[in-house]
């Protein structure tokens, strides 16, 4: 088997005759915030032929920086084999149809499944709303003497099921922030870098646990961190360390593994090849050592260079945001109060209004009384500011998910009164009536606090529940002591072992009990 990075998350897997391309992400995401790094606009031609032209497909999820829309319709081969996901909705196919695909695959959940002589797959998903109403996944594939899990960006609770399939010689795995906070939210300057600093001591801790349980011989950096090339969010690399950023490269992942007497990441860049044979995994780079080093010791130069590279291509997209003006207001009513007339416990959970700021038009999300209107100085608990042209798009767009065509672009600052609120922004990834039914499903269930039959475990000296409120990560896999708190670092959330309130939102209390 051989596996080849194409970037981010992008592999070209070549086994037995065939190949599988994986996430090939090529055109700048979310208005031009997010491009890939280290560059992949400049892999060998025989690469690039085969991504273009595979025997099958694999899209991890819906997010830009995975299904690149523009990508595909471009360059992809459409009579190549899509291999979908077991996703609650068949949202990802139809995408793929608007683009001119008509072979697929559908996969069972964790199900192994012959694609080829000798070539298994299988697809494992996750479906909460949290990792976005379409779902996410993650994919294995064996081909009788070697096993690659592509794990991407996939949160997985199941780790038992990853590992059922047999030993894995190679482990691609997500390592660095792929999110909008804190960066965007308005407050102090230090508490902001100190949340960053928080941020990525749970990615990377999230990330060593997946580390220490798959347990491959090579662990391959994959998924992030994006680069911005854009003037404005130039800032949000991170070159020095001192930046109020999430995203660290991988040197920092290969860094903390080494000092931790575990397992070594492979230096990954676009066009390292991975070939495992024999139980044993060799490395082949598309360049010369000291020029990779090069890329991460001397970030600011390389950027720099990529970011004049791109400067015209950003000039171009940006004059190509704009959209006809609209009255904005009405358009709103008319989408969004029939999905709030639907959404009663998504609206009870978010408890709050909010406000829009889209240039000059000032929007009021009433939440409360489930309505869209006016801002006549209401209050709210929520506020975002957006380029009116930005908003113009997506409302023009009929963007269903506004975490992937919008927020996730940064281009936003925010604001709120409280703690964390995960059904404001499920709220605004769910702008479709198939989509919203699901969101007021788990919304419904989670506002119910739907009874775990499971046992308590032990941890340290306590005895906690075993699945987390947040997003039921099984605790004996996740969870851990950190003074007075029990951390689930699946996703950093932290509870107080005394009394068991959440420390990121309060409505979501944890059963914990220190053992006499």
């Amino acid at each position: 088997m051989q596996a080849i990075s194409i970037g981010h998350a992008g592999i070209l897997i070549r086994t037995q005759g065939i190949t599988i391309a994986c996430d090939p992400w090529f055109e700048p995401a979310f208005f031009g915030s997010w491009f890939v790094f280290p560059r992949n606009d400049q892999l060998a031609p025989d690469i690039m032929h085969d991504v273009c032209n595979p025997d099958f497909l694999y899209i991890s999820h819906l997010h830009g920086d995975h299904f690149d829309a523009a990508f595909l319709t471009q360059h992809m081969n459409k009579n190549t084999t899509v291999l979908l996901p077991d996703f609650p909705t068949r949202e990802m196919e139809r995408e793929f149809n608007k683009l001119g695909f008509r072979n697929f695959v559908r996969t069972i959940r964790t199900k192994e499944r012959v694609i080829a002589p000798n070539v298994t797959i299988a697809i494992h998903t996750e479906i909460s709303i949290t990792d976005g109403p379409g779902g996410d996944s993650a994919l294995m594939v064996s081909d009788g003497e070697a096993r690659l899990v592509n794990q991407n960006d996939c949160r997985t609770n199941d780790l038992t099921s990853l590992l059922e399939h047999g030993p894995v010689d190679l482990h691609w795995l997500q390592y660095s922030g792929a999110i909008w906070y804190p960066m965007v939210y308005e407050m102090d300057a230090a508490k902001k870098k100190q949340l960053c600093v928080e941020k990525v001591e749970s990615q990377f801790a999230r990330a060593t646990r997946y580390v220490e349980a798959i347990h491959a011989t090579t662990v391959v950096p994959s998924a992030g961190p994006p680069c911005f090339l854009d003037p404005e969010l130039f800032g949000l690399n991170m070159i020095t360390g001192d930046e109020a950023s999430i995203f660290p490269d991988q040197t920092e992942f290969q860094r903390r593994l080494s000092d931790d007497g575990r397992l070594n990441a492979a230096t990954t860049i676009p066009g390292t090849t991975f070939t495992v044979l024999g139980g044993g995994v060799t490395v082949e780079q598309p360049m010369s050592g000291e020029e990779i080093t090069r890329i991460f010791t001397h970030k600011a130069e390389y950027l720099a260079k990529y970011q004049a590279d791109y400067a015209q291509w950003l000039v171009n997209a940006r004059a190509s945001w704009a959209s006809p003006s609209t009255d904005i207001i009405a358009t709103l009513k008319l989408w969004w109060e029939p999905l709030m007339a639907m959404a009663t416990s998504v609206r009870a959970g978010i408890g709050a209004n909010c406000l829009m700021n889209a240039g000059d038009i000032q929007i009021y999300i009433n939440f409360v009384d489930g309505l869209v209107q006016p801002y006549t100085d209401q209050p709210f608990s929520f506020r975002f500011d957006i380029a009116r042209d930005l908003v113009e798009n997506v409302v023009a767009n009929r963007a269903v998910d506004w975490s992937n065509s919008l927020f996730l672009s940064t281009r936003f600052t925010a604001w709120r009164a409280g703690d964390y609120n995960e059904h404001i922004y499920n709220f605004f990834k769910s702008l479709s009536v198939e989509r919203m039914s699901r969101t007021e499903s788990e919304a419904k269930s989670k506002l119910n606090g739907v009874p775990s039959n499971e046992d308590d475990i032990e941890i340290g000296d306590y005895t906690v529940q075993r699945r987390c409120p947040h997003r039921s990560a099984d605790l004996s896999v996740f969870g851990e002591i950190d003074g007075d708190d029990l951390v689930c670092t699946l996703h950093g959330w932290r509870f107080d072992l005394q009394t068991g309130t959440c420390r990121n939102a309060q409505e979501r209390p944890i059963r914990v009990k220190k053992r006499s």
